[in-house]
């Protein structure tokens, strides 16, 4: 969660406007004379649920508690912030201005080193031992650029002095990890005589390195320490080329080995990434969630990928949808197969098995089911299993299945597994939770597409000419969406923002879109934000409605929200023959809206 999100879920947006504002509770509402203008029957309501506010006289506008504070104090983002932040107890200031300078150094830090390695690899003469290695591997020339493929130099300095003279210090270059102190104070390269493979996070950026031996030494891999910017356990290698294809193909296959990705993606299986080893971690997950919910495992079947499978099972929840395994041929990896047969590794993952098919089949085969000692056994490994599946019918599938397997009755096993059962409902939010979390989740992923396809393509003004600011409820995007119009030139943009909205700004521009029918995307988002929009304001307008006419309010004060309510179905109904029209003949475009 960034500090944005933090102050604003710290903050209890009814207690800000009280201290500017005398409001009373009225339903599952507040409202109050506006403190924006001059009135004698209450038009301005604040909603707790969403923790918003909205003036439905005078102003006739609303927002979140950061717009409130701008508008009330006449302050900008960067100070209504700060302001929340420090009633909120949240320290921001100056140290995340630092933060967000600092990482960016190591960033570009990192991005000079892989190019310094990546040079050294194609025109070094200490570099030809790897490119004979690099071209044993069958690596094409294009493919080590695309993966910015390095060499270092069998120096304890290099690097170091390299880094050096381009203005980074020893203490920046010991925080990126690239070099590291002995215990008598001195400092050297980490990396020497390796070939390297730059990690690059989804927008592109270097965030750290594996490197291999090009002998037989031990350890064979090593990676970069962790980091401000670097943790091994959220890192995908591979993910910044692979994230179109897995949004189009609406799948990722998970491989271990920077190999298995380098080869698959030579062999156009572009949907391919690594796990930075084999244990898949519930970061990378949450990565992968938000390009798909469909994961294909494909790991080496030793102990360590028995585990990390055995592991993703519980992520299945999270994802509400199958995990799935390839399974190898034996002895086999899959950088082995692809270059064998890359139609034939197509074929695999088209037969991958679910997940939990595959542990029991991983568990059993390992057992004799005629002895009563293996049945327990069975038992006894696979009930937690089963016991971790959310959904009931998957859950009784299972257990049948365990029950077929064993010989061990349906009910004893029920009664087993119930006597581990955790308490779900304990743990679960309320339906209520549940349902707000997820309109915001979607909500602000059209707002974040959206915000991208504006700032990456300028050009495209004419089409977003009808967005208002308001129709962002998130704040981050509101604001550069703001800074934006201010200016126009995306260039020059960041100078306007405050200092806590960069790393943000940096994700939109850099973020991977779809490059076709740009146009009528651009369109869509806007109808489809100026649709949510227009339902949100309706709502809130029946609430106040209702309540209103129950509490016996001003004639006038009834009108005017009369009046307001006709209007709403009229502008949606607009909306509506709008979205019909750009729809047609653009099925593409609204199935890619469809799954936001």
């Amino acid at each position: 969660m960034g500090v944005i999100d933090d102050v604003k879920q710290r903050t209890d947006i009814v207690e800000i406007v009280s201290q500017y504002a005398s409001l009373t509770k009225s339903g599952r509402t507040f409202k109050g004379l506006c403190p924006f203008h001059s009135e004698k029957n209450p038009s301005f309501f604040v909603y707790p649920e969403q923790q918003t506010w909205h003036c439905f006289g005078a102003c006739n506008t609303g927002g979140d508690v950061y717009s409130f504070i701008m508008k009330k104090e006449g302050a900008d983002f960067g100070d209504a912030l700060r302001l929340l932040a420090d009633r909120a107890g949240v320290t921001i200031s100056t140290k995340t201005e630092r933060e967000a300078e600092g990482k960016e150094r190591l960033y570009q830090a990192n991005q000079a080193a892989a190019q310094y390695f990546h040079n050294l690899l194609l025109n070094s003469p200490a570099g030809e031992k790897a490119r004979r290695y690099v071209a044993s591997r069958g690596l094409l020339p294009k493919t080590i650029t695309d993966f910015q493929l390095g060499f270092s130099l069998n120096s304890w300095d290099a690097l170091k002095q390299y880094l050096m003279e381009r203005d980074y210090t020893d203490s920046e270059l010991l925080t990126t990890g690239l070099i590291v102190e002995t215990d008598a104070g001195k400092t050297h390269d980490r990396f020497r005589n390796l070939l390297m493979f730059p990690i690059l996070d989804a927008r592109g950026r270097t965030t750290g390195f594996g490197a291999r031996v090009l002998d037989d030494s031990l350890p064979k891999y090593i990676n970069s320490p962790w980091t401000a910017i670097f943790d091994k356990s959220s890192s995908l290698y591979g993910i910044n080329l692979a994230m179109a294809a897995i949004r189009q193909q609406n799948r990722v296959v998970l491989v271990e080995g920077y190999m298995d990705v380098i080869t698959a993606h030579q062999n156009g299986l572009h949907n391919v990434i690594a796990s930075m080893g084999t244990s898949v971690a519930e970061k990378q997950v949450g990565a992968i969630k938000r390009l798909t919910r469909n994961i294909t495992l494909a790991l080496d079947a030793d102990a360590a990928g028995e585990e990390a499978m055995l592991r993703c099972v519980g992520y299945e929840n999270s994802l509400d949808s199958e995990i799935t395994v390839i399974v190898l041929p034996e002895g086999k990896d899959p950088d082995e197969v692809i270059k064998q047969d890359a139609m034939g590794w197509q074929r695999l993952v088209e037969q991958a098995l679910p997940v939990i098919d595959y542990t029991f089949d991983m568990v059993t085969s390992k057992l004799d089911l005629t002895t009563a000692r293996d049945k327990s056994l069975a038992a006894n490994k696979l009930l937690p299993i089963i016991n971790e599946i959310k959904d009931d019918i998957r859950r009784d599938h299972y257990l049948n299945e365990l029950a077929k397997l064993t010989e061990i009755s349906y009910h004893s096993l029920e009664g087993a597994l119930s006597r581990i059962k955790p308490d779900r409902k304990a743990k679960e939010p309320k339906p209520e939770a549940v349902r707000r979390v997820l309109q915001h989740v979607v909500s602000s992923r059209i707002e974040e597409d959206c915000l991208a396809l504006i700032l990456q393509y300028p050009e495209l003004k004419a089409h977003y000419e009808g967005l208002l600011p308001e129709y962002f409820e998130d704040t981050q995007n509101r604001e550069i969406f703001i800074a934006f119009k201010q200016t126009d030139v995306v260039s020059s943009l960041k100078d306007r923002l405050d200092s806590a909205l960069y790393d943000y700004f940096n994700y939109l521009t850099g973020k991977s879109l779809i490059a076709t029918q740009l146009e009528r995307k651009c369109e869509q988002y806007v109808l489809r934000l100026r649709e949510k929009f227009l339902r949100n304001l309706a709502m809130k307008n029946a609430e106040v409605l209702a309540e209103a006419a129950e509490s016996g309010g001003a004639t006038a004060e009834l009108a005017k929200l009369k009046e307001q309510g006709i209007e709403i179905p009229v502008q949606l109904g607009e909306v509506f023959a709008q979205q019909s029209q750009t729809r047609s003949g653009t099925r593409e475009v609204r199935n890619e809206l469809g799954k936001q």
